[in-house]
């Protein structure tokens, strides 16, 4: 379904508020583009092009070209089922698909495992968060980083090939838990923090390998409003250096909040795209969400037709019970 056209005049806020000069130039890159479904972006990091992915009968992911702008904060939006998980798989390298093709900064994607899609720079957290439990939150921090020397059997034998690396590795993540607020739960079970606590450590767990690209899959599922503020914070503070963000969000409040541009999914496809502000303007996205006329008021002859229709359709229904009745009647006559 095509997406409602850009209003004349309209564009992307220009607002340059707190965001800083990174979200000005994510703003200024997408200020003037129409809100069309698959408008080539000005400097995209990740392009798809008819990424396909069917499970039996059912079509996941139908998505014909899709652009996420280098530097900005792209919101991925849609009802449930509509398969923005799976994209974020695909993505990244957790599923294949039946077909098509997408790449990064040019580079093709299709047929990395997850670990390689990572060390190009392109990572991604879970909505239900993949702390390993029984490791503390130091350790889990350390496992994030990328190009460890001592992860052979013969060179971890060997202190002296690995130990300054690992001194650095644990002071940048200590220095990433002293930002997210983690630092004194840095000796502690990862599997006693509470569900936010845990979102947090993931994204920071995430930053240890120097992305450009993260991807978070509903970051604020199951965090409690004392902890969604800072989330939030932390996820703006992403463009602030430099990378790119994309992310699945229900809370539209959110994704007003944050998002440079967002992308709406329905049934698999792209059905809208455009700045925060004109999501809520568009025809698609709104019976997406509530269902087509879903507060369309009828008129007094639209009421009067729906009467009627409904008035034939239970007369007509009441005279086939009636021609039933009498056929099981004729019936046990001829029987007896």
């Amino acid at each position: 379904m095509p997406a409602e056209p850009t209003p004349t005049g309209a564009h992307a806020s220009s607002t340059t508020g707190a965001g800083g000069p990174p979200r000005r130039l994510a703003q200024a890159a997408l200020r003037d583009l129409p809100w069309e479904i698959g408008v080539a972006k000005p400097d995209p990091a990740i392009v798809v092009d008819g990424v396909v992915r069917t499970f039996g009968g059912l079509t996941a992911v139908s998505v014909d070209h899709l652009e996420i702008q280098r530097g900005g904060i792209t919101g991925l939006i849609g009802p449930n089922g509509a398969g923005k998980t799976t994209l974020f798989n695909l993505l990244t390298g957790f599923d294949q698909p039946d077909g098509g093709s997408w790449s990064f900064d040019g580079r093709p994607l299709g047929k990395l495992s997850p670990h390689q899609v990572a060390r190009l720079g392109v990572v991604r957290t879970f909505q239900l968060t993949k702390a390993l439990s029984r490791l503390t939150v130091l350790q889990n921090m350390l496992l994030g980083a990328q190009g460890q020397r001592g992860e052979g059997f013969f060179r971890a034998l060997v202190p002296g090939i690995w130990r300054a690396q690992e001194e650095a590795n644990t002071e940048k993540a200590m220095d990433l838990l002293r930002r997210f607020k983690l630092d004194a739960k840095k000796d502690d079970f990862a599997g006693t923090l509470s569900g936010g606590q845990r979102k947090l450590l993931e994204m920071a767990r995430a930053l240890m390998s120097d992305p450009k690209v993260v991807m978070l899959d509903e970051p604020m599922a199951g965090v409690n409003p004392a902890l969604t503020q800072s989330l939030l914070g932390h996820v703006k503070d992403l463009r602030e250096q430099g990378m790119t963000v994309v992310f699945v969000e229900h809370d539209m409040d959110v994704v007003r909040d944050i998002s440079d541009w967002v992308v709406v999914m329905a049934a698999g496809k792209v059905i809208a795209e455009g700045p925060p502000e004109s999501i809520s303007q568009n025809k698609a996205v709104v019976d997406a969400y509530l269902g087509a006329h879903h507060d369309a008021p009828l008129t007094i002859e639209d009421e009067d037709r729906v009467l009627a229709e409904a008035e034939a359709t239970i007369a007509h229904g009441e005279q086939t019970d009636d021609v039933s009745r009498a056929g099981r009647r004729t019936k046990k006559r001829t029987d007896r």
